[in-house]
């Protein structure tokens, strides 16, 4: 049907809606409170529970690593001056015989930080002493 054709049907002077029918309903159930801060925060078993395990856990940690640092502390280690043409091998043989070679190299490099066993002269190494 088209829009002219639809003028024909309906009449120039429709009555209005009645809109004094129309009114707000109030929401089923019991109104919702907002939340003011007045009712204390309460918990459940289960949430007690898992509350409990997080502190149980982050004080095992605390401890783990309040344990650990305390152990480096303990440790003692000498620092050397690398000299010209001395490579990591070298130090490892002369400064850790107890060890392999390459055990040697690599507890230079984790006592270090180093990435790869390049060295230079005058670079300062932690020596660790090994128990």
């Amino acid at each position: 049907m088209s829009a002219l054709a639809a003028w024909d049907v309906v009449p120039l002077h429709a009555p209005a809606r009645d809109r004094s029918r129309l009114r707000l309903v109030p929401p089923a159930g019991p109104e919702p409170r907002l939340a003011t801060g007045s009712a204390p925060l309460r918990l459940t078993h289960a949430g007690r529970l898992v509350l409990g395990l997080v502190l149980a856990v982050v004080a095992l940690l605390v401890i783990a690593g309040a344990v650990g640092a305390s152990r480096t502390v303990g440790v003692e280690s000498r620092v050397v001056t690398v000299q010209a043409g001395q490579t990591l091998s070298e130090l490892s043989v002369a400064l850790l015989p107890e060890l392999s070679i390459a055990e040697g190299v690599a507890q230079l490099q984790l006592a270090n930080g180093l990435n790869t066993p390049a060295i230079h002269a005058g670079q300062r190494l932690v020596v660790p002493s090994l128990p």
